[in-house]
């Protein structure tokens, strides 16, 4: 029996050893070869780094530092896109300026006058419209979390009345929503879980944001928070507020059509109108009296 468990145990260990064998082998087989598959994208990758670095590093030197505050504070409002992060948008900034540059200058070269005038503007433009873009990004997420407040206190004055705490029923909001109020509830947590305070968490928030509705929230809250005010009589006061302020803006824009339709209305359909309806009598007219 001894000799039979002796043999068992031989012939496992050989069995074993004989398999981590084939498996280091075949790894660093297949280490090697995907090494020297990516040998060149590797080497092509680097100079790519090395050149967005130099972009990025002689974008930021040259831009003024209150123009760097800027665009900082434009990414701030459209969420820091993570494709888009201040660096590479300095360097952007540069590749389209230079681009522009040279359009402008095969325009300017023109003996045309308007033209000239288009090639200057195509080099302001050239170096400009990543801010244009970053602005409009940035306008299309504050009107969103503008659009998503009232809907947001809401859940959250449900979720205190239902017994959660304030952060619970931040939490609750936050994992719920999809737009960009939800991601920064979630952040400003997050900011909380690292060791901020939460009068700092939610006045980082407000900072973030540009949604006056929002800011007056915060200020509410870091009030109530200071002086113990029970904060589900907040919720229900702002969530009410949030609610006439949105029907107010909604009247607002049912006020301003009549205005905003008048031009086209002038400019594009009463001319047709008039073409349509007046040009069989004057056609008449001219094969009557000729």
């Amino acid at each position: 029996m001894n000799i039979l468990t002796l043999g068992v145990l031989l012939v496992s260990l050989s069995l074993g050893a004989l398999a981590w064998i084939l498996i280091s082998v075949r790894g660093a087989t297949g280490t090697g070869i995907q090494e020297n598959l990516t040998r060149g994208f590797e080497a092509a990758a680097t100079q790519e780094r090395r050149t967005n670095f130099a972009l990025e590093k002689l974008g930021i030197t040259i831009a003024p530092d209150q123009y760097v505050q800027w665009i900082d504070r434009k990414l701030a409002l459209a969420g820091r896109p993570a494709a888009f992060p201040l660096r590479r948008l300095l360097g952007a900034k540069l590749v389209l300026g230079g681009l522009g540059v040279g359009v402008g200058v095969l325009l300017v070269s023109t003996s045309s006058q308007p033209m000239k005038l288009i090639g200057i503007a195509v080099v302001a433009l050239g170096y400009f419209i990543p801010d244009l873009l970053l602005i409009s990004k940035g306008q299309e997420r504050q009107k969103a979390m503008q659009l998503e407040l009232a809907n947001t206190l809401d859940q959250m004055l449900i979720s205190v009345e239902a017994g959660l705490g304030f952060e619970g029923a931040m939490a609750k909001a936050g994992q719920n929503g999809r737009g960009p109020l939800a991601q920064e509830i979630v952040r400003t947590l997050q900011d909380m879980q690292v060791g901020r305070s939460r009068r700092e968490s939610y006045l980082a928030l407000a900072a973030r944001t540009n949604v006056p509705e929002l800011r007056s929230f915060v200020q509410a809250v870091v009030q109530a928070d200071a002086y113990g005010i029970a904060i589900s009589r907040v919720l229900r006061t702002q969530a009410k507020v949030m609610r006439v302020k949105r029907r107010q803006r909604a009247e607002e824009k049912a006020m301003k059509l009549p205005v905003a339709i008048l031009f086209p209305l002038l400019f594009f359909i009463f001319p047709v109108l008039f073409i349509a309806i007046l040009a069989p009598a004057a056609l008449n007219a001219m094969s009557t009296f000729g």
